[in-house]
């Protein structure tokens, strides 16, 4: 084989398409609300637009029971894993925090992690947590 031939094998990276801008606007304005109406304010967006990961994660994420955060979380977790595979995404390779399309998914992920944890589901929290670390390699420490 000659020498200048050189082989290289990238992982491929998956991009999320972008969320809907009404979307967006809609919970933008839902976490503008005071917060002890945030939760019921974004809860009607997530029920408006139930692909919309940034709800799920949001939802997760706000104060609350922790069982509430959880079921929150791992719902965005799933529909994150369908609109990758809609993405093209086979089950490997990167989904970067650089991309913004991709931060409800891996919000929603690490809300699941954090969420896991504090039910006491710490392997469910551990393999989150190695999840984000092999989605991308820069994933800031938990």
């Amino acid at each position: 084989m000659p020498d200048d031939i050189q082989f290289t094998q990238r992982s491929p990276e998956t991009t999320l398409p972008d969320p809907a801008p009404d979307a967006l606007a809609a919970l933008t304005a839902a976490m503008a609300e005071p917060p002890d109406q945030r939760r019921v304010a974004v809860s009607t967006v997530a029920a408006r637009w139930p692909r919309y990961l940034d709800a799920w994660a949001t939802l997760a994420e706000l104060p609350g029971p922790d069982v509430d955060r959880y079921a929150f979380a791992r719902v965005g977790y799933h529909r994150g894993l369908d609109a990758l595979r809609g993405a093209g995404w086979r089950g490997s390779g990167y989904v970067r925090w650089a991309a913004p399309s991709n931060r409800g998914f891996l919000r929603s992920l690490d809300a699941l992690r954090s969420a896991a944890e504090a039910i006491g589901e710490d392997e469910e929290a551990t393999r989150c947590d190695l999840f984000l670390r092999q989605l991308d390699p820069s994933w800031r420490p938990s």
